[in-house]
């Protein structure tokens, strides 16, 4: 009895200590990076809660996560830290953006990913950075993350701009984006109704059915016959060629957008210094 007694007081300790173990090792694994990383020290708290404010209203919009991360750490490559940073937040490929403001090396960096590179585009892009380069270099920092959030909102407001495409900068591949305007689907629905409502007609004045008497004689109008086919394969040639890298013209095109790879994701953005 003593031994069956210490067991039922052992078991519950131990479910106790798995649960805990599972708990924190869950919380500590799925982590959420913080939307304000101000590690400068930019942002007074009424200014961070402001901004998260900002950024949870384009997160709902585009189902992703925007960041802005400051530091006065020496970083080498602000385009690789970016794309990184972003990575490691919301993985590969995912919808995302983040604002580096470097204090250290006074550079800014913009890095995107998932469906924000389309939004962003070069052009939007380098007028962002216009006005995010202009209140860095006055200290203006508040104004410049809220430039950033308020850019982004109305870059996802607008939509991708027609006849956009992604252009490749290590091979140049052009990938066209392909958007169906309200206009399109309009003319779309009515072309449709209006076919198949032609063809309804001619069907019912061709064979002048009556619905629910007519019965068509299946068995002795079917008949199947079967035969034996042989495809072979004899030659097949293929063509490649590489395309052009497109020219630095700042714009990226109007509706183009410059994509690298980092890490196992493919990202967008730019950065200017201040």
């Amino acid at each position: 009895m003593r031994k069956m007694t210490a067991n039922a007081r052992v078991f519950p300790l131990f479910l106790a200590g798995l649960f805990l173990l599972l708990f924190f090792g869950c919380s500590t694994g799925f982590a959420e990076t913080v939307t304000i990383d101000d590690r400068a020290g930019l942002f007074s708290e009424e200014q961070i809660q402001t901004l998260q404010q900002e950024a949870a209203k384009i997160d709902e919009k585009i189902k992703g996560r925007t960041f802005i991360v400051t530091t006065t750490e020496y970083i080498q490559s602000p385009e690789k830290f970016s794309d990184q940073y972003l990575l490691k937040a919301i993985g590969p490929d995912e919808n995302g953006s983040v604002l580096l403001l470097d204090m250290g090396n006074r550079d800014l960096y913009v890095s995107t990913s998932g469906n924000m590179i389309d939004y962003v585009t070069d052009s939007r892009k380098n007028s962002m950075l216009d006005d995010i380069q202009e209140d860095m270099r006055s200290a203006s920092y508040f104004n410049a993350a809220e430039i950033y959030f308020s850019n982004l909102s109305t870059f996802v407001d607008k939509g991708v701009p027609g006849g956009h495409y992604r252009v490749d900068r290590d091979t140049g591949k052009i990938t066209r984006y392909k958007t169906l305007t309200i206009l399109e689907a309009i003319i779309a629905l009515v072309a449709a109704l209006i076919l198949s409502g032609v063809f309804f007609v001619l069907m019912k004045l061709k064979y002048q059915l009556k619905f629910g008497t007519y019965k068509y004689p299946y068995k002795e109008k079917s008949s199947l016959q079967l035969t034996d086919r042989e495809d072979k394969l004899i030659n097949s040639f293929v063509t490649t060629r590489r395309i052009p890298k497109p020219s630095n013209n700042g714009g990226g095109g109007g509706g183009g957008s410059t994509t690298h790879s980092s890490g196992g994701g493919t990202f967008g953005g730019g950065g200017r210094s201040f």
